[in-house]
């Protein structure tokens, strides 16, 4: 049990006898009136997404999560698969399940599969990770002094982020995992 102070982005929760996933979480705090949380809740197994407000201090129930070691090891059509350290067993997340976190998954990279009763549902991703930057345009004489500091790259796992402007094609770069942004550059 836990109460509204655990409802935190990609925790995983029991509301209506159906496990989610918050995807967002928002303290209100009003000028009139008690406190509030408003949080948007995924259904893991109907993928349905809900938005449910609770009063501050209000109980909730958190699941225990298993962390299980693995590879990932490729994506198909619907899935992400991921094989066990220990057993060799191969494990599938959907990509709708893990959404924005497959974009961080790297060939033979080592994360934690979260399960619950024995069914997969998310990675646990380290907070930040360095990838290889495939496509950047050069930078320009004069680019920041009209204004522009940043730019949009694409990282070897196709995923697109800002990065300032002298980032260059094959430079290493670190992203935080939580928000998506660029850290700093990486040694090549």
């Amino acid at each position: 049990m836990g109460d509204t102070t655990d409802l935190k982005r990609d925790t995983f929760i029991k509301w209506n006898d159906a496990i989610c996933i918050v995807t967002e979480s928002t303290h209100v705090n009003p000028g009139k009136g008690s406190a509030f949380v408003r949080a948007r809740l995924k259904n893991v197994q109907t993928g349905k997404t809900i938005e449910h407000t609770w009063k501050v201090g209000e109980s909730i129930d958190v699941v225990d999560l298993d962390r299980r070691k693995v590879q990932y090891t490729y994506k198909d059509a619907n899935n992400y698969n991921f094989m066990d350290n220990e057993s060799f067993e191969e494990l599938s997340i959907s990509s709708d399940m893990l959404g924005e976190k497959g974009l961080y998954l790297k060939d033979g990279q080592e994360v934690s599969v979260l399960t619950h009763e024995g069914t997969p549902l998310s990675v646990d991703l380290p907070k930040k990770l360095t990838f290889k930057v495939t496509e950047a345009m050069p930078a320009v004489k004069g680019d920041t002094a009209s204004g522009r500091v940043t730019k949009e790259v694409t990282l070897e796992t196709g995923m697109k982020i800002q990065v300032p402007v002298f980032i260059e094609q094959g430079e290493n770069v670190v992203v935080n995992t939580e928000t998506g942004e660029y850290v700093e550059r990486a040694g090549k």
